[in-house]
Parts: structure tokens; C-alpha cells; sequence
């Protein structure tokens, strides 16, 4: 039998489903797909992580005494010559966003295909509640979890050690030119390894719960991007983190299951990708311009602003900033959720559909475990509470180096000092709030 190992978020040769459900006679492949490539900008700093991650995926395989053949192609006609090629099977990790799954039918329909749950640890279909349906509330759904959460290890993936390379073409690859991409510099993290990373967060993880909200001090393990692609795995970073039988790293672990609560969700509610998951139809505010104002970072709120200018310039942004700003383009502007989660897309360097999706359906009101509709993040306190001296909004705007750090907390602060140039506010907080909670309860009134 030959197989094709179909690699795509699970960039690793630790703990992988494909190499210890790999048989004999194997062929590791990647492809480039150029269906999500196209919707691409050609700066996108995620496809040159991708890129030299793919590169050293090879490395590791060839240390196997494997390789990885890489294409820039439609699935379809990959596997149409593969097929031809007189390959047997695909093994895949599987994924259960919509254009993932048609795309695997598509391929299915050419080529037998076997699945396997690797870019996660549970498998959405196996923890329901006594009467068989979801969980939609992530609490009692962490709680039915005990047994894998308590324990002190979830065993790991070992790959198969009498696996044979096909002879095929392995030298060729396309070049990030040739995909239509520039290669672009990247944050320090992001060139080391996933447990390099998790040594350095080891000696911060006793103060993460304490700590994490304040988006001035760098307290985050840095890992969602290496997890979002593969590159070490949930049950990896899981286990690493149990070895030390501490109860500082429960909040920390806690996270990993927000993330397998959200990918959970996305599998048994799959409308829930477009469509609000609690079926609420709200006529939500069309204003382009209050839109792009919020994704330019000109809003005239300065954490709201220094969030989104560092997201855009960065691709990255803290996960009390996302809430911040998710709330006030939801909220404060009444915007349709499903615009913030498309710029999110766009930008984010670890932009993982399910928890977007979730997360952003959580700060709308709309989803599962949503944040109820009357809570809406007021920017101007939750900058106070987390960035009194105004550290990070500075790091942001060098104009502001010398300004009181009061006046970013403050409703329109910055329009009291006359040698700063900065827009007055685009919304009053306490009016948009008011008229988010009277459409919603007014939506409510009228559907149920």
C-alpha cells in the first residue's frame, strides 16, 4: 500500500497522527493551496512563518530518512495526479471549518482519505452531556472533562520506525516569489521552537493568572502561533506543563480547553461560522466608516487606537485587547461581528477560525457562553485597570510620551491638552452602550 502523508497544521514529526498511523511505503507531501493563497496580501507575515517552518519540517523528515515532496496548487489537481500515480490512501489531520471540510470531500472523491483528530486533543464527538447533545457553556463543559484535565499525562503520538520513503521528485519547491509573496521579517518568537518557548514561559507561568489581563507586561507563553500551524501540538504543550505538578499552571491549562471548548462548538454548530449561533437577526449598524475608523485605529479612544495600529503593523495583539476592542465594534458601534472576525482573519498571525469565531460571537452576545448582552467593556476603565501609566498605549503613539498618563482614561482626556493632535471620540461610551442594550433587549422582545 502507498500512502501520502497530508500534511498541513501539524508542521511537526513529535507527536504526529500521520507517522504512527502510516503504514509502509509513504510519501509526506505539503501543499501551498492556492485557494486560500489568493485571498492573500503578498506581505502576509503568516506565509513566510509557514514557509520556513515547511523547510524545517523537511529537515526533520529527511532526519527520518523521509522527505516532503511541496506543491503551490488546488488540492484537487495534487491529488488528481497522485491518484494517477497510483497512491493508495491520504492521511490527514482533519479540520471542521466550512472550506476545510468541502475541500476534503472534494479530495475524498478522488482518493480515500482517513482523518485523524491531531491539531487538538479531544474529539468534539466523544464528551456530550447525559442526554447525548453539546455542551454550550464552557464551565460544566470543562468540569466533564476531569478525568483528562486532572490527569498528570495524555499520551503522545510515536511514529512508525519501519516506514519507507517513495521514490519521487523531493528537490523541487516553489519559491515565496513564485507564490506571489514577499518574505518578511518576523517577531523574535516566532523564529525559535515551540518548546523553546515553553522553557522561557516556565519561569513567568507562576505569576500568569495574575498577571495576564495587564497587556504592558509580556506574561503570555507566545505559543498560539506555533500551536495554530503545528508545530508542537495541545497535548504536547499539555503534558509539558503537567510534569511539574503544580497548581500555577491550572490557569494556564484552563486556556488550552477555551480552545478545544471553541473548536468543539464550531463541529457541532457548524452554521455558527456566519450565522449567530443563538439565532438572534440583528439589524446591525451598516456604517462603513465607523468600520474602517475602528481597523485604522482612528477612533479617537486610545487604547482602542494603539490596539489596532499595533495589530495592523504587528499581526499580533494581547487577548484583553481583542475583548476591548471586539466589545466596542460590537457594541459602542453596533458592527456586525462577522466584520471584526474577517479583518481578525486578515491580520492575526494566529488566527485559528474556531477561536475566532467563538471569541468573537462571545463578545457580540451571540454565541455560545456569550458574554450577556448588558456587558459591554468600557475602553476608557479597562485601560485604568490594566495600563494605568498608559505603558503600552505610548509604546504606540511616541507623540504621547510626555502626556499624563490620566488623560488616556479619561472620555475625550487628550482634547484638554493643546499640543496633542488627536481626534475626539466617534462614539459617546455611555449613549452607545445604552442603545446596544435597548437594541438588543428590543431584538429579544421581538424573537422570543
Amino acid at each position: 500500500m502507498k500512502q501520502v502523508l497530508w500534511f498541513r497544521r501539524d508542521l511537526r514529526v513529535e507527536d504526529s497522527a500521520l507517522l504512527a498511523n502510516a503504514i509502509k511505503d509513504v510519501l509526506p507531501i505539503f501543499i501551498f493551496d492556492k485557494n486560500i493563497l489568493k485571498n492573500l496580501d503578498k506581505n502576509d507575515k503568516r506565509i513566510t512563518f509557514v514557509y520556513k517552518s515547511v523547510l524545517e519540517l523537511k529537515k526533520k523528515l529527511q532526519g527520518l530518512g523521509l522527505d516532503l515532496s511541496i506543491y503551490y496548487d488546488e488540492p484537487k489537481n495534487v491529488f488528481t495526479k497522485l491518484k494517477n500515480d497510483n497512491f493508495d490512501e491520504v492521511l490527514c489531520s482533519v479540520d471542521f471549518d466550512t472550506y476545510a471540510k468541502d475541500r476534503d470531500k472534494e479530495i475524498e472523491s478522488i482518493i480515500p482519505v482517513k482523518r485523524f483528530i491531531d491539531s487538538f486533543i479531544l474529539n468534539p464527538n466523544s464528551h456530550l452531556k447525559k442526554d447525548n447533545t453539546p455542551y454550550k457553556v464552557f464551565t460544566p463543559f470543562y468540569k466533564s472533562l476531569s478525568m483528562i484535565t486532572q490527569s498528570n499525562n495524555i499520551q503522545e503520538y510515536t511514529h512508525n520506525k519501519n516506514l519507507n520513503k517513495v521514490d519521487f521528485d523531493y528537490s523541487s519547491f516553489p519559491t515565496l516569489e513564485e507564490m506571489g509573496f514577499e518574505e518578511q521579517s518576523l517577531p523574535d518568537y516566532l523564529y525559535k521552537g515551540g518548546l523553546e518557548l515553553l522553557e522561557e514561559f516556565k519561569a513567568k507561568v507562576n505569576k500568569y493568572q495574575d498577571e495576564r489581563d495587564f497587556f504592558y507586561i509580556d506574561a503570555s507563553s507566545k505559543i498560539s502561533v506555533h500551536l495554530r500551524f503545528g508545530l508542537i501540538s495541545p497535548k504536547q504543550v499539555f503534558n509539558y506543563f503537567k510534569s511539574f505538578n503544580s497548581t500555577n499552571c491550572e490557569s494556564f491549562i484552563r486556556e488550552i480547553f477555551w480552545r478545544e471548548f471553541y473548536n468543539y462548538i464550531l463541529f457541532h454548530f457548524p452554521h455558527s461560522e456566519f450565522n449567530n449561533l443563538n439565532g438572534l437577526q440583528i439589524k446591525w449598524n451598516e456604517n462603513e466608516d465607523d468600520f474602517l475608523k475602528w481597523c485604522e485605529g482612528k477612533t479617537g479612544i486610545p487604547i482602542i487606537d494603539a490596539a489596532m495600529i499595533h495589530l495592523n503593523n504587528t499581526g499580533l495583539m494581547h487577548n484583553r485587547l481583542r475583548m476591548v476592542v471586539a466589545s466596542f465594534l460590537t457594541k459602542n458601534l453596533f458592527v456586525d461581528w462577522k466584520k471584526g472576525e474577517e479583518y481578525f482573519a486578515k491580520k492575526l498571525l494566529d488566527y485559528e477560525a474556531s477561536s475566532n469565531i467563538g471569541s468573537w460571537q462571545w463578545s457580540s452576545s451571540t454565541g455560545a457562553d456569550a458574554s450577556p448582552y448588558f456587558r459591554v467593556f468600557n475602553p476608557y476603565t479597562q485601560s485604568q485597570k490594566f495600563d494605568k501609566d498608559g505603558i503600552f498605549i505610548k509604546s504606540i503613539f511616541s507623540d504621547f510620551e510626555n502626556i499624563e498618563p490620566k488623560l488616556f482614561h479619561i472620555e475625550n482626556g487628550l482634547q484638554s491638552n493643546l499640543f496633542v493632535q488627536y481626534p475626539k471620540a466617534i462614539v459617546d461610551i455611555k449613549l452607545s452602550r445604552q442603545r446596544a442594550i435597548d437594541k438588543f433587549k428590543e431584538v429579544k422582545n421581538e424573537q422570543f
